[in-house]
């Protein structure tokens, strides 16, 4: 019998500049998302929320996904590949949105390293740089990030645990 664990995110040793990580799945925004995560953060702009409105006073003549719901919605694509596995994400250093998302379109994401650092206060971790476009389903590039995340060498990372033996198959 062979016992596979999923990875999840990656140690500072499996960066390597240049890298580009295709993330897997992506998703159709629906315009629930777009209203719940509108409700939940409080941005009542009608431009998100009220179809007759975006219709005739808006410049893109339709509802328009709120910014902030599709940078989330990257950046969380970009968690198993990127820092599922990390101490901190340190910075955020830019945030573009480059093109509307509407109700009904679907998001993919990749990521790029651009750099790699190693800890100079702690042996034991390292600083990635990274950036992490979105795209619609018609490839246009729809969100745009670069952030710095704070990252556990191999040797040094703590051993993922469950809250149950290992003996569930025997």
């Amino acid at each position: 019998m062979t016992i596979f664990e999923r990875p999840f995110g990656r140690y500072f040793e499996d960066f390597n500049v240049g890298d580009i990580y295709k993330h897997w799945p992506g998703k159709t925004i629906t315009e629930f998302d777009d209203h719940l995560f509108c409700m939940m953060t409080m941005n009542h702009h009608p431009l998100h929320t009220n179809e007759w409105f975006a219709e005739h006073e808006s410049v893109q003549g339709k509802n328009v996904v709120v910014g902030n719901l599709v940078y989330s919605l990257v950046l969380g694509m970009s968690v198993p590949d990127v820092s599922g596995a990390a101490i901190a994400n340190l910075e955020i250093e830019t945030l573009q949105h480059k093109y509307p998302t509407f109700h009904g379109d679907t998001i993919y994401a990749e990521t790029r390293v651009l750099e790699k650092v190693e800890s100079k206060s702690k042996n034991d971790r390292g600083i990635v740089t990274v950036e992490t476009k979105g795209f619609n389903q018609e490839g246009k590039e729809v969100c745009y990030f670069r952030r710095k995340v704070m990252v556990w060498k191999a040797e040094f990372a703590p051993q993922r645990k469950r809250p149950y033996s290992d003996g569930a198959w025997e």
